[in-house]
């Protein structure tokens, strides 16, 4: 309702406290949510109480969020000798709630009852960090720089706060846009001592396939994953940047500055620009698709519901999984060049040291150009010209980013082509792309057949969810 955090976390503190009854009896959406509380604790105690993992909270936005469902889990059931037996993770999802992440969880380990609820799990906790959503809020580079530092600030937090043992839940997606790209130097380029011998990550339905689906190349991703967490926990502990470092830094904030920036001015402040998403990709035919386990927006309040919203309210896995279909992979590398242009001009030489000693910038420029890579905006520009006019407004501003990222990313490698240094992806992609355009082109002739006849649910339709599936088999990637 109007109370402050402040009143909120008071109430809560009183109810934990003196394990007060609920006030009245709750609503349907109350009753729902104390079910599911219901559910965990018959589930521990038929199963054992490994059964259920941690209990994440979406959007994280305060102390409060946490103290709410342990209030909740105490009501529905789940309260055994005196704490509540359930792991907590509270989930930092956009580039604003992963900065204020510190604060929240500093705040929330000076608690007394979640003090007391953490010495029963163990001091164990686990805090989760979205890639997804601060990387549609605010672009690749802006979204990898605020996830690095949120680690580095939670560590220093949790070790302020004495005793607590952290670990990192990445939610990571398939694509780069979301998380994915490779494992072994994600983990690497991790701050110092956000590892610690723990490593927890979500693993997409499309991906399991390919990592895990043949014994060989499971053992394989297993083998891959802990050699990494054993040579980041091996690496020495945390200590005060050094000059050189503060330096990088100050210049990764700038990139992070301008690539948001540049990203922001297209994506959500171009009134227009939604229209030529909604025209140069499939997400029309992706929102009638029943993929991943959540529908494809979210639900928007009704005084927000306007155009310049939709972006917002629509999830991750459409927006990154529309812009893979029409080859444009537009959440993976755009903003990124006009900012590293801006730095190569101010610091030139400085960058190349930074790529050469920092794992940091070294894994998020492999994964751009893995991105870039993959896009093809030869065929990019045909969807584009199903938007019109818009077409005509925005192709050439998507291009002319493309072309200086890729531009950026060939210099910081020293590279003639993208991928020179990964030969067997660069033929892989090579070899993958002729078999692509077909479905490609064919998606375009329907996606204008269809639209022109209303968007009915008919053979047409169906053809189009079938060049769907075939171009994300063919690319190897969804959302």
């Amino acid at each position: 309702g109007d109370r402050t955090a402040a009143d909120r976390l008071a109430r809560l503190r009183r109810v934990l406290e003196q394990q007060e009854a609920p006030a009245g009896s709750p609503d349907a959406q109350a009753t729902r949510t104390l079910e599911v509380f219901k559910a965990i604790a018959e589930c521990r105690a038929r199963f054992g109480p490994g059964a259920v993992g941690p209990y994440i909270i979406s959007m994280t936005q305060g102390a409060d969020d946490v103290l709410t469902v342990l209030a909740l889990a105490r009501w529905g059931g789940l309260p055994d000798s005196g704490h509540v037996p359930l792991d907590v993770a509270p989930l930092f999802e956009t580039v604003a709630d992963l900065a204020a992440a510190p604060n929240v969880m500093r705040e929330l380990l000076a608690e007394p009852y979640y003090r007391a609820h953490l010495a029963g799990r163990g001091m164990h906790q686990m805090v989760m960090i979205g890639y997804s959503d601060s990387n549609k809020d605010a672009g690749i580079g802006a979204s990898r720089w605020a996830l690095q530092r949120a680690q580095a600030m939670l560590v220093e937090t949790t070790d302020r706060a004495g005793g607590v043992d952290l670990t990192f839940f990445h939610g990571r997606g398939g694509t780069v846009s979301r998380g994915g790209g490779k494992i072994t130097s994600a983990i690497l380029s991790a701050p110092a001592g956000s590892v610690r011998g723990r490593f927890r990550m979500t693993e997409q339905g499309e991906a399991i396939n390919a990592k895990y689906g043949l014994r060989g190349i499971a053992m394989r991703t297993l083998e891959q994953t802990v050699s990494a967490v054993a040579l980041a926990t091996a690496l020495p502990p945390p200590r005060a940047p050094d000059a050189r470092e503060t330096d990088w830094s100050g210049i990764m904030d700038a990139i992070a500055r301008d690539s948001r920036a540049t990203y922001r001015a297209l994506v959500y402040d171009d009134q227009q620009f939604v229209d030529y998403f909604r025209l140069a990709t499939p997400i029309d035919v992706i929102q009638r698709m029943e993929i991943s386990s959540r529908p494809a927006s979210r639900p928007s309040p009704p005084a927000t519901s306007d155009l310049h919203n939709e972006i917002e309210q629509l999830r991750a896995i459409p927006w990154v999984f529309a812009w893979t279909q029409s080859r444009h992979l537009l959440p993976g590398w755009y903003g990124l060049g006009t900012a590293l242009d801006r730095a190569a001009e101010r610091h030139g030489a400085k960058l190349d040291d930074m790529m050469r000693d920092w794992p940091f910038l070294r894994a998020l420029i492999d994964d751009v150009e893995m991105v870039l890579g993959t896009a093809d905006l030869a065929i990019a520009a045909r969807y584009a010209r199903l938007a019109g006019k818009l077409g005509e407004r925005y192709f050439p501003v998507i291009r002319a980013e493309f072309d200086r990222t890729v531009a950026n990313v060939l210099a910081l490698k020293h590279e003639a082509a993208l991928l020179d240094s990964d030969p067997a992806l660069q033929r892989s992609i090579l070899l993958r792309n002729p078999y692509v355009d077909p479905m490609s082109l064919l998606q375009i002739d329907l996606l204008e057949r269809w639209r022109a006849e209303g968007r009915p649910d008919n053979e047409v339709f169906r053809a189009l969810l079938a060049s769907v599936r075939g171009i994300a088999q063919g690319l190897q990637s969804t959302g």
